[in-house]
């Protein structure tokens, strides 16, 4: 029986985070007297924080080394710092992300199994024929299964459970139909990932002469970008502003309104995906295979493979508004 499980995730932004809810959620259901516990590069405290309103039960284990896992002086501090905290052991720690640096670091820190895909599964305490696949969710819970030789019911995240006091808001902030939603913004600025403002703005135009309202979720810092969407687009509404619930379960909430939204591959994204709401998402320099939602009702535009090109902005808004409703 396991007692104590850590997921370990490279990947230190909000979205990586949201990414793993079907995971988490999969290993609650599944190993149910165990607690979770999780450690991203960043430390982050999102389930506790940002992402509380989503009622994940895991805890963030908390290891005080600034890029966890991405420096290599860190094979002789993680277990320190580790036992610190005041756990003496983990049942299992499962290694999401690939490099040998940061899985090497990683296994410094006690515990009886260890699951990692680095170097073809080389690391893993259990030796199986294991899967390889890009999506995360799928391919960890499908060598869970042959890892302990069971089978597991993977469990996605369920609108219903998120608190009423956001459906609510969502219902009052957009109380009628034919909403399509854009978000065009992102964190990570060393990628070169988010589609031109002014494609989105002669989308959301196009938009309108099919009678549907564009809304639009952007952060009240990038006030540029709101002030430049206003003066072309009047009628585009931005909800989240009028709420004093802003946050990402209100975004997921508010995509719940939505005919259909239209997203890059941000943080934001992977909010209006839990709501289930139809999708159109572009990509040009990530991977759709590893960074889309999994999910069926969703059309991945990839400039790669339009175009044979990693420009997002190769895509057109001919492309887009095709598959618009």
């Amino acid at each position: 029986m396991l007692k104590k499980i850590l997921i370990y995730n490279s990947g230190g932004g909000l979205g990586d985070a949201i990414q793993l809810f079907p995971l988490i959620l999969t290993l609650q259901h599944h190993f149910k007297s165990a607690d979770l516990y999780y450690q991203d590069s960043l430390g982050a405290n999102y389930f506790s924080g940002k992402l509380k309103e989503y009622d994940i039960k895991i805890k963030n284990l908390g290891i005080n080394l600034e890029h966890f896992g991405f420096r290599w002086w860190h094979l002789f501090k993680a277990k320190s710092e580790f036992l610190k905290l005041g756990i003496d052991k983990f049942d299992l720690i499962i290694d999401i992300q690939s490099k040998i640096r940061n899985t090497l670091i990683l296994k410094r820190i006690p515990t009886l199994n260890f699951y990692s895909s680095t170097y073809g599964y080389f690391f893993c305490t259990t030796k199986k024929e294991y899967i390889h696949s890009n999506n995360v969710n799928e391919k960890t819970l499908l060598n869970l299964e042959k890892f302990f030789g069971t089978s597991i019911k993977k469990i996605n995240y369920d609108l219903r459970t998120l608190n009423t006091s956001f459906i609510d808001e969502a219902k009052k902030l957009l109380p009628n139909n034919n909403y399509i939603g854009f978000s065009l913004t992102h964190a990570n600025e060393k990628r070169i990932k988010h589609w031109p403002l002014n494609k989105f703005i002669d989308l959301a135009n196009r938009v309108e002469t099919k009678n549907k309202i564009p809304v639009f979720f952007v952060e009240k810092t990038n006030q540029e970008v709101i002030n430049e969407i206003k003066s072309k687009v009047p009628k585009a509404l931005f909800p989240e502003h009028q709420s004093s619930l802003a946050s990402p379960a209100l975004v997921t909430a508010l995509a719940s309104r939505l005919e259909m939204a239209i997203s890059i591959d941000n943080g934001i994204m992977h909010m209006m995906s839990l709501s289930n709401v139809p999708m159109i998402v572009l990509f040009g320099p990530t991977k759709p295979e590893k960074f889309a939602p999994k999910k069926d009702k969703i059309i991945i535009l990839d400039s790669k493979k339009l175009y044979k090109n990693s420009d997002i902005s190769k895509i057109t808004v001919d492309d887009v508004i095709k598959h618009i409703l």
